[in-house]
């Protein structure tokens, strides 16, 4: 498997790996299924963890190595919670709603505590991580937006985009340059998946009684 951390290609004086290229390819495919609301985008996000994982974890990046594992496995449970129809529209596919207050609190305030443990957790032992808040933040914020796509919340893409923010300038600084490429192009499919899934979300709404379907 050595050829994955092997050198591809160079793209404007950056230096382009196979594990970096192709594990990032099959997670943006992934995240276009997420959006079609497809049961493959977990088998495809779960192959990308597994691929990216091998490329972090030979970069002593332990935080975005750590991150593809927790990928792996919510990939797992969140293709179980899909399969299992409990959040199914009328039309059979996946039924998507805006998280209630309570629940935004929750992913908000699990949000930055994890980051503050993980953080900590990094800085306390730098051989973990050496750029440890960014590893952190994208550690933890990955896993809250799995969590909310898992339970079919529009507000995972809010929280996609808020690991961008981070991710694409972190990729470029430790020579990741492909995953810092294609998470540009992950922007724009979140708009447009968060516009698609806000819409549907609105569709699915019950009409009040009395009023005109």
């Amino acid at each position: 498997m050595n050829w994955l951390n092997s050198e591809a290609f160079t793209l404007f004086g950056q230096h382009i790996k196979w594990a970096d290229m192709i594990g990032n390819v099959i997670g943006l495919i992934g995240l276009a299924l997420g959006w079609r609301r497809s049961l493959w985008t977990w088998p495809a996000q779960f192959v990308s963890g597994l691929i990216l994982f091998t490329a972090f974890a030979t970069a002593h990046l332990s935080g975005s190595a750590g991150k593809q594992v927790v990928v792996m496995l919510v990939a797992v449970w969140g293709f179980l919670q899909w399969n299992r129809g409990r959040r199914q529209a009328q039309d059979g596919s996946v039924a998507v709603r805006f998280a209630t207050w309570r629940e935004r609190g929750v992913l908000l305030a699990g949000a930055a505590l994890g980051t503050l443990a993980v953080g900590g957790l990094f800085t306390a032992y730098p051989s973990l991580s050496w750029d440890p808040w960014p590893d952190a933040y994208i550690f933890v914020g990955t896993v809250v937006a799995m969590y909310a796509q898992a339970r079919g919340m529009v507000e995972f893409w809010f929280a996609w985009l808020l690991v961008d923010l981070v991710g694409v300038p972190l990729n470029f600084a430790n020579g990741f340059a492909f995953s810092g490429f294609v998470y540009v192009i992950y922007g724009a499919l979140v708009l447009w998946g968060m516009r698609d899934w806000w819409l549907r979300s609105r569709d699915a709404r019950p009409a009040l009684e009395g009023a005109p379907a």
